[in-house]
Order: C-alpha cells, then structure tokens, then sequence
C-alpha cells in the first residue's frame, strides 16, 4: 500500500486551503480565456479597433508575464498569504474597473493592473499549498489543484459566451469581485502565513523586462497602422531589442536575478522554455480569432460561440492526462514536436477551409486536433522546463518557464493579429475572412517554430533521472 493511502485524510482546514487555492487559480486562469468570446461585443460596445482588441488581451498578459517572478519574491520577503490576499484584493477591484470602463483606454489599463493581480496571486497558491499540506498528501492535493484550475480551458469561452449572450459583456469581469470576495476573508482563516529566503528583489530586470516587451509588442501592434518602416514602429522595436539585451546583461550581473541565465546551460530547460513560447503564442493567437470568426464569419451569438470551441477545449481538458502518464518512459520530445506538428496541421487546415458561412461541423476534426495537440505538447514542455534543473533551482525554473508561457502569449497575439491587420479587417465579412485566414497561417508558423525547439529536448527513456520537486515547504526566515 502506498504511503498516499496510508497517510491521515486532510482536516476541514487543509481541505478549505485546497479549495481556495484552487478557485483562485481557476478565477485568473479564466480571465486571460473569458474574454476571447467577449471581444466582437466589447469591439462594438466600445468601437475599438483591432489593435485596441489585442491590447484588452496583452495588457493582462504581459503584467501577468513581467511581475510573476517578482510577485513570488514578494511573498517570500512579506509575507506568501499577505501578498496572495493583496493579489485578490487587487484583482477584484480592477475586474470592476474594467467592468465600469467607459471607453477602450480605460479597459485596457484596467486588464493591465488586473494582471498584476493576478501574477501576485498565481504562483503563491502553490507556494501556500505546499506549506499546508503534509507531504504524503500533497501529490493528491495538486492533482484537485490541477483539475480545477484546467476547467478554465474549457469553460472559460463557453462562460464568457453565456454571459455576454444572457447579461452582457461588462459582466464576465462583475463575476470575478463575488469570488475574490469569497475567498479573502476564507483564506484570512485557513491560510497560514509563510515565508522564504529573503532574496533581493532584482526591480531593474523587471523594469528592463517589462519595457522590452512593451517596445516589441507596441511595434508589432502599431506596424500595420504606422507603417512597417516608420519611424514610431522601427524605433520602438530596435528598443525593444536594446533593452532586451541590456536585461540579458544585468543578469549576468545582478546579485539576485530576477532570471538567472545559468538555467539555460540545461538543454532540456532551454528546449522546454522555447517550446512553450511558440506554444501559448499560437494557441492564444488562434483562441484570439476563432471565437471572432464563429461570431463574425458564421454569425454565431457568443453562447452558442462558446460551445463552439468545446471540441478544443474539452480536448484539451483530458489529453494531458493522458500524456502525463507516458512522458516519462519515451521522453518529452515525442510529445512536443507531435504534439505542436499537430496543432500546426489544424492550423493550416482551418486556413485552408475557413470561409464566411461555410457549415460548422467542417471545422470540428481540426479543432479537435488542435485541442489534441496543444495538450499533448503542454505538460511535456513542463516536464523538460523542469527536469532539467537542479532541485535547488525549481521555484526560479518554474517561475521562469510561467513567464515565458506569458509572454510568448503576449508576443503571439500581437504576430497573429498583425498578419490579421496586413491582409484583411472589420470593414466587411470578406475583409474578415482573408485576415482570418492570414492569422491561422501566422499560427501554424508560430507552433512549427515550437516544434523545432522540441528537437533539443530529452528523448527516450529515463529510468535514473533526477526527481524534480515542484513543491517544498518553506523555511521560516531568521530573525534578529
């Protein structure tokens, strides 16, 4: 019998800790998915342009990429459940904020302090868990934890579809305060404070990180509307580009990283980070459209949009389970470079088929191989993220790896929708049609370049391989 079975059942307590983690992991899961089948609604509500549309999605994922690590120092020094009730908090009041929004503008900095909220509360459920829970119960505890946070593949579009077709758009962001309001004053009661090493917060790198993302995603963003060899656009990308390599040398440099570069002499940790990059870009990117296009192109409401896309998300709900299960005894790289190679191929065949008013049931095979494939590659890029560090080293690898899944996100959206703008727009169904198909084009470039950083990763079996914790209890720090 296996010491999992032997041990003590979880107390109400530890059961309420498991929960609260959970939900909150789910809430700002959803958020950066809820809105993909709000977007023709806010367009219309508040006449925003496609380049505003992307910033509604990029402003909450790039605050979320740039601040994850930082948040999870911030625990660290301050207090992990201080931080996560800041983050709640945070996140509630600016999820009103972008529900009050009169115009565009003030939706989009709305989206980017919701995401700051949500990068505090994110990797501080897990850090918060793996406090409270015994050992021998905590593989059980994260397998509840991963469940209920992955419904929000699934349910995140059928939900903001239901929403916006029985109430309207402003409430997928009114349903978050309730929650997070729950969850404050239950996690003030069940969550015990806990801290870890006092390490230095390394705030010139999330300066230099965060203004090299803005300067490469405001270029994509505007190259269409300036014009590709302006100057606004041709400037901003070149600093871009500079500040990107003054982050790469400040971390070299910085007594504490905010991303230590010496992860990346691992192969595997390498391949899995590049992996995932192209990874959420694409799959974001096509979530971006696909929503659009059953509402646009095949007139569907937002609901029935919704149900739309479950083909992929339900797919997506159950492969990685199964996956999980066989990357260990043939390696990761079967899994990333199949898995990317098909969601690349239902990408080519929706940009093949997609046309305004075809019949639905023509796009079901290709998003459920889509579906398939984004989930077989996704805990396969994980396992070579982390596998291949020291175990010393796996909060700042994992802390790593969720950051360059966000901002592959952010950076995907703003390739895909940047081929949108070049070939086709709003002005008619047609206009829609041809930038529809650019996109999905754009996406299946997007995951191949995944599937060729797959080649670096493990390969084979593995039968003596370093254990990878994801999880360790954190050390009270001393005091004077």
């Amino acid at each position: 019998m296996s010491p999992e079975n032997t041990a003590p059942a979880l107390s109400k307590t530890q059961r309420r800790v498991v929960a609260v983690t959970a939900v909150a992991g789910m809430m700002v899961t959803l958020d950066s998915l809820i809105v993909t089948t709000a977007l023709d609604a806010i367009r219309s509500a508040l006449h925003a342009s496609v380049a505003e549309l992307e910033w509604t999605v990029t402003a909450y994922v790039l605050a979320f990429a740039v601040l994850l690590m930082t948040a999870a120092a911030l625990g660290d020094r301050f207090g992990r459940r201080r931080m996560f009730i800041t983050g709640l908090a945070v996140f509630a009041a600016a999820s009103a904020g972008c529900a009050l929004a009169p115009n565009v503008a003030t939706l989009i900095a709305a989206r980017a302090v919701q995401g700051a909220g949500a990068a505090l509360v994110m990797p501080l459920t897990l850090a918060l868990l793996g406090t409270a829970i015994p050992a021998a119960r905590r593989a059980a505890a994260l397998g509840v934890f991963s469940s209920v946070a992955g419904l929000a593949v699934p349910v995140g579009p059928l939900l903001g579809g239901a929403v916006v077709t029985g109430v309207s758009w402003p409430w997928i962001f009114w349903i978050n305060v309730p929650v997070a309001l729950v969850l404050i004053p239950i996690g003030r009661r069940s969550l015990e404070e806990s801290f870890g090493p006092r390490a230095k917060l390394d705030l010139a790198g999330v300066l230099l990180a965060t203004l090299a993302a803005l300067g490469l995603v405001w270029a994509l963003v505007r190259g269409n509307t300036a014009g590709w060899g302006s100057t606004e656009v041709v400037s901003t990308f070149v600093a871009g580009l500079l500040l990107a390599l003054a982050f790469v040398w400040w971390q070299q440099r910085a007594p504490e990283p905010m991303l230590p570069l010496r992860l990346f002499r691992s192969r595997a940790f390498s391949a899995g980070n590049a992996a995932i990059f192209f990874h959420w870009g694409s799959a974001l990117g096509a979530l971006f459209f696909m929503a659009q296009f059953l509402q646009t192109g095949l007139n569907f409401s937002p609901m029935r949009a919704g149900f739309g896309l479950m083909p992929w998300g339900a797919i997506a709900f159950i492969v990685p389970q199964v996956a999980g299960a066989f990357i260990r005894r043939i390696g990761e790289r079967p899994f990333i470079i199949a898995g990317l190679g098909l969601h690349a191929a239902a990408m080519a065949w929706i940009a093949v088929i997609a046309d305004p008013g075809m019949a639905y049931w023509r796009l079901i095979a290709p998003l459920v191989l889509s579906g398939a494939g984004v989930a077989m590659s996704l805990p396969a890029t994980q396992s070579a993220a982390l596998s291949g560090v020291e175990p010393r080293d796996v909060g700042k690898a994992s802390g790593a790896y969720s950051t360059m899944r966000q901002l592959g996100g952010a950076l995907g959206v703003a390739v895909v929708v940047a081929a949108f703008a070049e070939y086709g727009g709003y002005k008619s169904i047609q206009a829609f049609g041809h930038g529809f198909t650019a996109a999905m084009i754009a996406c299946t470039v997007l995951s191949l370049a995944g599937a060729v950083s797959g080649l670096a990763a493990p390969g084979g079996a593995r039968t003596a391989r370093s254990p990878v914790v994801l999880l360790e209890p954190a050390r009270e720090p001393a005091h004077d």
